[in-house]
């Protein structure tokens, strides 16, 4: 399936299928560095909430993608990946629970 998947974007598209996802990644994190340096402080704990969610769903990935790696380098870059997202999802509980404990009645 996977195979099938690969050589009908190569046909579709007519571009190597690594180029393009490296284009979109570099294009997401442009997009991505652009958003949220443009938040405002007040509203920048709520995307962090919703960015620990988002990574909650591409750990997943990660993983997925740890196990199925066929080379070294894939792996090694697949923890990495799994290594970085498990902070930033440590990081988003405890600013969402700090976040929440100023709502608290004392």
């Amino acid at each position: 399936m996977l195979q099938f998947c690969h050589g009908l974007l190569s046909d579709l598209l007519s571009i190597n299928v690594d180029t393009h996802a490296t284009t979109v990644f570099l294009l997401a994190c442009c997009v991505g560095y652009y958003v949220v340096w443009k938040v405002t402080p007040a509203l920048h704990a709520p995307l962090m909430a919703v960015t620990n969610a988002i990574s909650s769903v591409i750990i997943i990935g990660a993983i997925f993608g740890f196990l199925r790696a066929e080379s070294d380098v894939a792996k090694c870059v697949a923890l990495i990946a799994v290594l970085l997202l498990s902070v930033n999802i440590f990081g988003g509980f405890m600013l969402t629970r700090r976040m929440l404990s100023m709502f608290r009645k004392r």
